[in-house]
């Protein structure tokens, strides 16, 4: 507080000493500024401006900011996904994992074994085999509370009304209204914070061709404005799981210390509200959690690479192996039109039959956490198949822990950006007849032969040729397509 009061200078009004280190800082992680490079930096502007309020060093800027609370935690794991050294002093103390005895420290490429340890490496401090970086969430949204621009932003949702009752917020989704009315002392104090999850893996590297992953935990508040909630400076970076594998069933092992605070919250924790310089008792949700599809298989413990892979059809889902594509394909889209659409009744077009079935009716939270609870009685603990196949809950969820996540009118979203992607680039390429990248190919028009439908396009007997479609572009068209497509002018990058 006293470096955050302290004027960088006298007469200084834009900066104190705290918020100017904090932006040097920042444009160091920014930029990729080592560390020795920030101290010089530091050496030179207090030589240069010897009446400025500077600290001497880089190591007294990080023990100023450190005094922030938004530092982060080193979680020693299982090099095998195993466990956590945490939680207990037990497991902190031990040297190897209790479920695969493999050991906690690096070993030394050039030493007798993988546990073997040499008198020179007893002197030095062991290096752990994998770190999981935590950010603590409770200090976070303290902080956030503390300035009085974003306390007010937090308030957002509940203060700022719905002009057109048109769908432009989660607070107007039905999901929401739900859980409102479900826990309404919840509800009722607009302070409390509603939070979203989302994952995907990249390469730190940036080279496509490395193997490497590094998974990202990052949390949005929804308590913001649309405009705001999405910034980069509204996201919580929740932690940052290592490679060089994905984690995938393994990642409830690493959202532990995010769940267990998450249960601190459903219960509450004094916070103090800037914006009216009081103390209240700040309660937080988990609203939902965001992932492409095939991460969806790991937070929610669906089998997404089976039949049965949609998770709103379940095992009412219509599909089938196709022979020569070798993948699975999904047939009953039509059901969820309405009953008097012409498209319900068109065979030709489809799968050569009528569709008269409504909709599934979506489940409740507690009917899938009894269904999930029905599975793990019938699962191998050694496999994960049963005598009929894979079985379709490969896990109970860590979200289930949440003493209201049944409770959740939609637990899991999946990222439009990745569907949209991949939809727009198959059809574009297959209108664009890409010879490398089409989906209307041989193997795609032998299915349309094996199925019995779309006669017009089987491939020719005892030929690898096949009619043409009458999407397919010719070159004129395809030049005026890209010459457009080359020309549009998007309002951002």
């Amino acid at each position: 507080m006293e470096d955050g009061n302290q004027k960088l200078y006298n007469g200084c009004t834009k900066y104190s000493k705290l918020s100017f280190i904090v932006r040097l800082y920042h444009i160091k992680v920014l930029c990729g500024v080592t560390d020795k490079t920030f101290s010089m930096i530091i050496e030179l502007l207090n030589d240069a401006f010897r009446h400025a309020k500077l600290p001497t060093s880089f190591y007294e800027a990080k023990k100023m900011i450190k005094m922030l609370s938004l530092s982060y935690e080193k979680i020693h794991a299982c090099p095998n996904n195993c466990m956590l050294y945490w939680v207990s002093l037990e497991d902190e103390k031990r040297d190897k994992c209790k479920k695969c005895n493999m050991s906690r420290w690096k070993s030394n490429e050039n030493d007798g074994g993988e546990n073997h340890v040499t008198d020179f490496q007893k002197k030095k401090k062991p290096k752990p085999a994998k770190v999981l970086r935590y950010c603590p969430l409770i200090p976070r949204l303290k902080r956030l509370y503390m300035s009085p621009k974003t306390s007010k932003l937090l308030k957002w949702h509940a203060t700022v009304a719905n002009p057109d009752g048109l769908l432009r917020h989660p607070r107007d989704s039905k999901a929401w209204k739900d859980f409102d009315s479900f826990y309404p002392n919840f509800a009722s104090d607009p302070r409390n914070v509603r939070l979203g999850l989302a994952t995907d893996g990249f390469n730190p590297f940036g080279n496509l061709s490395s193997t490497y992953s590094v998974w990202l935990v990052m949390l949005y508040l929804y308590n913001y404005p649309p405009w705001y909630c999405m910034k980069q400076t509204s996201l919580i970076m929740s932690m940052i799981i290592p490679g060089p594998k994905m984690p995938g069933n393994s990642i409830d092992l690493y959202l532990q210390p995010l769940v267990a605070e998450l249960k601190i919250l459903w219960n509450g924790v004094e916070a103090y509200d800037s914006s009216t310089n009081e103390m209240f008792h700040m309660r937080a949700s988990l609203f939902c959690t965001i992932s492409d599809f095939p991460g969806l298989d790991n937070l929610y413990g669906w089998n997404t690479h089976t039949l049965f892979a949609c998770p709103s059809c379940r095992f009412d889902t219509e599909s089938k192996r196709l022979k020569f594509g070798r993948k699975n394909c999904f047939m009953g889209h039509r059901r969820y039109l309405p009953f008097d659409h012409k498209y319900r009744y068109n065979k030709h077009s489809f799968d050569g039959s009528l569709e008269f079935r409504s909709s599934p009716v979506p489940m409740s939270g507690s009917e899938v956490l009894e269904q999930i609870e029905e599975y793990s009685r019938k699962r191998s603990r050694d496999e994960g198949t049963s005598e009929e196949g894979p079985l379709q809950w490969k896990k109970k969820s860590i979200f289930w822990d949440l003493p209201y996540w049944a409770h959740n009118l939609i637990r899991h979203f999946l990222d439009r950006m990745h569907i949209e992607k991949n939809v727009s680039d198959n059809v574009l390429l297959t209108v664009l007849d890409d010879k490398n990248r089409t989906k209307d190919n041989l193997q795609a028009r032998k299915d349309l032969q094996a199925m019995g439908i779309r006669e017009k396009l089987h491939p020719y007997p005892n030929s690898s040729k096949f009619p043409q479609s009458c999407f397919k572009m010719k070159n004129s068209e395809k030049d005026i397509f890209l010459h457009i497509l080359k020309n549009v002018v998007f309002p951002d990058n």
